[in-house]
């Protein structure tokens, strides 16, 4: 007589495959979650780099500075303007000077040197364009670059070229 139900042996192989299933997607998942938080982090940049277009149009081709950072924030950016992981960006002010040129890795020594001041920093550098994603050195006061480092790895160099 023959009993109806499943062998431990198919039992086993079941929990097995289950459990690569889930295993497959825990570890996919974080990798999954700070590519979504990074390509929200390249839209945030883009639509800075429109705010700050704005700004120019409307303030003879300069760029905001230090003396109207408020301004510019709370005229040409919105309430939402914040990183994915719920903390505000800030955005700091550089002016490039003649021969040069920044990387996003400038903002690793930033941060030893003053931790509380460099939370998610935005890099907005004057007399500066995009190259292979360093910040360098060009003639003319209304260039300017944004730099931001990814999560994980990579950074975000725009220009308004």
């Amino acid at each position: 007589m023959k009993r109806k139900g499943f062998t431990i042996i198919e039992v086993v192989l079941v929990l097995a495959i289950a459990g690569l299933i889930f295993l497959m997607v825990f570890v996919a998942l974080p990798s999954l979650q700070r590519s979504q938080r990074n390509t929200q982090r390249r839209n945030d940049m883009a639509r800075l780099a429109t705010a700050i277009k704005d700004y120019q149009t409307n303030n003879n081709g300069r760029i905001p500075g230090l003396d109207n950072a408020d301004y510019f924030a709370n005229n040409y950016l919105s309430n939402d303007f914040m990183d994915p992981n719920g903390e505000e960006y800030s955005i700091h002010f550089f002016e490039l000077k003649s021969g040069e040129e920044w990387s996003v890795e400038v903002f690793d020594i930033f941060r030893e040197s003053f931790p509380d001041d460099y939370v998610n920093p935005i890099g907005l550098i004057s007399n500066a364009y995009c190259n292979d994603g360093v910040a360098k050195y060009v003639q003319g006061s209304n260039n300017f670059v944004i730099l931001y480092k990814l999560e994980g790895s990579g950074s975000i160099c725009l220009d308004n070229s």
